[in-house]
């Protein structure tokens, strides 16, 4: 693992992290997942699988810490891990196929459906929902997707153009 990437990887999830938490909640009292956003950006500036193992359960962990959903901790920490690997695999799949922008919104879509998904299905299985599934799917997941889409691609151009200041 790379220190550098590392510490860049920490402080992406630490500022999301804090957007987590300082974000009045939007829709039935869902928060949007800036952590998940910015999880998806550290994994594509890491490419690397080690690192991205540690991403999502750093991820996961922080999100289970924060959560507003009720028992939502173990959730939180299966759909990170499995959400990061996957992305990572969907990276490596569309890397060099479309630009970085193309690449991120797909991501960011695929990445934050998947997330929802395993989120509400091992909440489902493990504690129950507060609601039918489907209901969430339209009524929290959706909304999500579409706001984790502009999310991750103005937070994205923001960490390459800090980066090249960096370098």
């Amino acid at each position: 693992m790379n220190l550098r990437k590392l510490t860049i990887s920490s402080l992406l999830l630490a500022i999301g992290l804090i957007l987590h938490q300082i974000v009045p909640p939007i829709l039935f009292g869902m928060k949007p997942d800036f952590l998940l956003s910015m999880m998806f950006i550290a994994i594509a500036l890491c490419d690397d699988y080690k690192t991205t193992l540690v991403i999502g359960l750093a991820a996961g962990i922080l999100t289970a810490l924060t959560t507003g959903f009720p028992m939502g901790q173990i959730p939180n920490i299966i759909d990170k891990i499995v959400t990061s690997n996957l992305i990572y695999f969907l990276f490596k799949f569309l890397d060099k196929k479309v630009n970085h922008q193309v690449e991120m919104a797909i991501i960011s879509i695929v990445g934050t459906l998947i997330s929802g998904t395993v989120f509400l299905g091992s909440a489902l299985i493990l504690f129950g929902l507060p609601g039918p599934f489907f209901s969430l799917m339209l009524g929290v997941v959706l909304p999500a997707t579409i706001f984790n889409l502009v999310a991750v691609s103005i937070l994205y151009n923001s960490a390459q153009v800090a980066l090249k200041r960096i370098n």
